[in-house]
Parts: structure tokens; sequence; C-alpha cells
């Protein structure tokens, strides 16, 4: 993304290496501050209640209509923890326990790091919400495949799955590499 001025001065911004750096960076062409983009933390929970797990159908884009496990953004001055059981609550009405750290997904085509939590869920009360049209229990038969919202998700619960059929949730860290269809959008 380009940055045009500067957030501290407004001055206009020029792209290039900052003494001391190896990459190029948006500098203030007056205060010389250094404008740093980095990837976007999302983070989220694995919602589960008895065999099951708790899902929502997104009522906003990207991917609108399309089934997650609950995530999002990482907001500023919050834990990775309270960041997923926000977004746990925000898209679910859930109310959930994390259990552990689960996967960790580098995605770095599209600047962003992907955390996701295994979690029980406290009781059986849930709904939509404005972010979600719908919230669902889906026992692994039951799961919308082809209608999983990301590539992420759908490796995450692939995981999961195969996990709990061993007994053990190892944490993990993968590498996401963009598919043939995300290449096309």
């Amino acid at each position: 993304m380009k940055i045009n001025f500067c957030s501290c001065c407004g001055a206009p911004m020029e792209k290039k290496i900052p003494p001391d750096d190896d990459h190029p960076r948006y500098v203030c062409t007056q205060c010389s501050h250094v404008h740093y983009e980095n990837p976007k933390m999302v983070v989220g929970c694995l919602p589960i209640f008895k065999d099951q797990v708790l899902m929502c159908k997104r009522n906003i884009e990207p991917r609108k209509g399309k089934w997650t496990l609950p995530a999002g953004y990482l907001e500023n001055k919050e834990s990775v923890q309270d960041g997923a059981l926000r977004e746990t609550l925000e898209e679910t009405r859930a109310h959930v326990k994390i259990i552990d750290t689960y996967r960790l997904f580098n995605i770095v085509f599209v600047d962003q790091i992907y955390l996701i939590f295994r979690a029980q869920m406290e009781d059986d009360l849930f709904g939509p919400t404005s972010e979600s049209t719908e919230v669902k229990l889906f026992k692994e038969a039951d799961i919308p495949w082809d209608e999983i919202a990301f590539e992420v998700i759908r490796q995450t619960l692939v995981d999961f799955f195969q996990d709990r059929k061993q007994g053990a949730y190892p944490f993990k860290i993968k590498d996401l590499k963009p598919s043939r269809l995300q290449d096309l959008r």
C-alpha cells in the first residue's frame, strides 16, 4: 500500500532505504519519520462443543456468505488470546475458554500471520451477529467443505479432525502458499 503523507506532520512521503536499514520504507520528506509496513496478525478460535466445531457464515467481505471459524485482526493493546476471545464473541456470541495454541500460518503473499487457538465452548449458547448471518455446530461429516471461506480455515479443520483421531493436538507452524484459485482473484 502506498503511503502518500506523513501521519506525524502531513508532509509528502518518499520511498527509500533509510540509514542503517536494508529495506525500502516510506520516509517523510520533512520530519524524516520512517513509516513501517508490517504484516497483519489475524487471531481466532476453533471452538469445540462435545464432538462438534462451531462455525459462522460470513456477513462481511471478503468471502461473504462462506463458512469460517471465528477470527479477525488483532487490535492494538490486545493480547492474542484476548483478541481470539473477542473475535469469537463478536462473530458467534459464544463464550469459550482457550485450551491451547493450535496453528500458526505464515501467509506472506497477503502479508498476514494467522494464529488459531483450540477452545472449549463454555455452554451451548451462540447465534448470529452483524458479522455472521448464521452460526452452527458441525460434526466432521457435516462440514460444508465446498463453502469454506479461506484455505487457512480448511487446513485448520483438516488438521484438527486428523489430530482428533490420534488424540493429540500438537502446535504447528505452517506456510500457506497461494493456490491457483487465489492467483486468479
